[in-house]
């Protein structure tokens, strides 16, 4: 540890120099490795499906930045002013305010259009209890279709995303934002009531929820269908509570509405996936100020937490200039690599000599060359003498060391690949 001039104390400034800030990490060689090839492996998936990779920039104005996003995102997103213009610059916290914009201005056709992403974003705060807050977001999103076959779609691809990373034990959970909101807009609330009403139900908090709704809402129907919202989750049961529920009282139309969406989707997603576990859950409220209608995420034992997400977003084009319908969802690559026991395949080294002259062997060095074109890690044994190497001969690979088990060597005139039997 360095000591600060004259004085004998460690200087705390310059020992604090390699330290992260909170809920900053740094991606070791191992570590590194497992994510790429993971991100790999998902991006393929995409683009075979028609899903086409869009790199948006890190930083953007601010305004386009939270478009639709609501005050959540607000307070997630850094923000700097832009020495050239003067205008407020963000970080982008999210992915899909910029897709949007890509689908509206850069591509603007009216077609729907399949695009994805994997790429940092950056948050003010974690979002969760160890959660980084530079998380890579990987996700997709199917702009310019309206119908229920859009989202089928995407909770097909996010199940399919999670097997494809060997994360299997996964139940997905579908809810619908319209049927809560209708029941707000039916019961005329004022804004404070309505805003400590959503804060109950997002807690799932049925005494807060009782208590508001029997002081604050006329309609004694209406009245009970809140109260009940926090129960109707679970599997296909809580469906058809909800349809009985709602249907025998005529509920708002909205109501009606999204439950049936619900039971279209639902059905369209077992049809195509037979397997898949399914649940409902009709007071999820999650990104209530961002989402238009069917809400999804997919959940394992292995994590507290959604480990994707996603939903029906329409009319955020709209600040763009084109209100086109959007659905999509995303997941934290970072997550998912922890998650996932996939590991991209590893080859040790081959050991090549020294060949740091002015005149290089060139038969060596085309060896070497076709190694590596095949694929072959082939590490030069720089020769430095100040730097011996060990006598146990192995090289760090990843954050692992491994040993040597090839060398090339020269017999009979021409360089070859043997097998190193003196390990």
């Amino acid at each position: 540890m360095s000591r600060a001039a004259g004085t004998g104390m460690p200087d705390m400034h310059s020992a604090g120099r390699w330290l992260l800030p909170d809920g900053v990490e740094d991606l070791l060689p191992g570590d590194a490795a497992k994510l790429e090839f993971l991100r790999r492996r998902i991006l393929d998936l995409y683009a075979t499906w028609g899903y086409r990779l869009i790199i948006p920039p890190l930083v953007e104005y601010l305004d386009s930045l939270l478009t639709g996003s609501g005050g959540d995102l607000d307070l997630h997103t850094f923000k700097l002013t832009d020495q050239l213009s003067g205008r407020l610059l963000g970080l982008r916290a999210d992915i899909t305010p910029q897709a949007a914009r890509i689908d509206a201005h850069g591509l603007g056709h009216d077609a729907p259009t399949r695009l994805c992403y994997a790429d940092s974003v950056l948050h003010t705060r974690p979002r969760g209890l160890l959660s980084s807050r530079i998380p890579l977001r990987i996700g997709a999103e199917l702009f310019g279709h309206a119908g229920s076959a859009c989202d089928i779609e995407l909770i097909c691809l996010m199940h399919t995303t999670l097997q494809t990373v060997a994360i299997n034990d996964v139940t997905v959970v579908l809810g619908h934002v319209g049927i809560f909101r209708s029941f707000a807009e039916a019961a005329n609330l004022p804004p404070e009531t309505e805003s400590e009403l959503f804060e109950a139900v997002q807690r799932k908090a049925p005494h807060d929820i009782e208590r508001i709704a029997r002081q604050a809402v006329a309609d004694e129907f209406l009245a009970e269908w809140l109260c009940q919202l926090t129960r109707l989750s679970g599997g296909e049961r809580a469906l058809t509570t909800a349809r009985r529920l709602f249907n025998a009282a005529q509920a708002p139309q909205a109501c009606r509405d999204a439950l049936a969406e619900l039971e279209v989707v639902a059905a369209g997603v077992k049809a195509r996936l037979p397997n898949i576990r399914l649940g409902f859950d009709l007071c999820e409220l999650r990104g209530y100020a961002y989402h238009t209608g069917i809400v999804f995420a997919a959940y394992t034992p292995a994590y507290g937490r959604a480990v994707a997400k996603g939903g029906r977003y329409d009319h955020i084009g709209e600040a763009f200039g084109r209100a086109r319908p959007a659905s999509g969802f995303d997941s934290d690559l970072k997550t998912l690599a922890r998650l996932s026991p996939c590991s991209p395949p590893t080859r040790r080294p081959i050991l090549a000599p020294d060949f740091a002259t002015d005149k290089p062997d060139t038969a060596l060095l085309k060896l070497i060359g076709d190694l590596r074109a095949k694929g072959e890690t082939v590490i030069s044994d720089l020769g430095d003498p100040s730097h011996p190497r060990p006598q146990s001969d192995h090289v760090s690979i990843g954050d692992q060391v491994d040993r040597y088990e090839r060398r090339i060597v020269k017999k009979r005139g021409n360089w070859t690949v043997e097998a190193w039997s003196n390990l």
